[in-house]
């Protein structure tokens, strides 16, 4: 298990037993772009196989941030599902979560680590993702879209988070 904790007291932690899964699937299910609609059980099964990182509010304790990292441990990491509530956002700890997720990631030996996002790649250029070569990734994306009921044809890699 992976804690840290920041000088003005929030906590960032590996521990699944303190992930508020309601809360995230609240979250991610009505007000993440890539997510609208993902039901709970989805939900728990996903962070059950990876590794889920919270962040936890000083004080009460409650949850603010999410991600989540698929990974084998050793060679390759894809970051997904990272989330801050609408409320607390604005105090960098979007940055903070992607920059501790890397330096987690980093002490297990993982070298390379992707993430897909249509709007915060500020964020995670402050801890030093880079744009993805177009040409070199591809992807099969099963999604069945919210507005046609069928599946969509993905037309660029790594554009979007499942």
């Amino acid at each position: 298990m992976f804690t840290l904790t920041r000088p003005d007291g929030y906590q960032l932690s590996t521990d699944p037993a303190r992930l508020d899964l309601d809360r995230v699937h609240r979250w991610l299910c009505t007000d993440a772009y890539w997510a609208i609609g993902r039901d709970r059980d989805t939900v728990e099964r996903a962070f059950a196989g990876s590794i889920g990182f919270g962040v936890y509010r000083p004080g009460d304790g409650r949850q603010v941030a999410v991600g989540r990292v698929v990974t084998d441990r050793a060679t390759f990491a894809w970051l997904c599902d990272v989330y801050v509530d609408r409320g607390e956002r604005g105090r960098g700890l979007g940055t903070w979560l992607a920059g501790a997720v890397r330096d987690h990631l980093t002490e297990l030996g993982v070298r390379r680590i992707v993430l897909a996002t249509n709007d915060a790649h500020g964020v995670y250029a402050k801890v030093g993702f880079t744009p993805v070569e177009p040409d070199r990734w591809m992807q099969l994306d099963r999604r069945v879209t919210q507005v046609t009921g069928k599946e969509q044809q993905a037309t660029s890699p790594l554009t979007v988070e499942p």
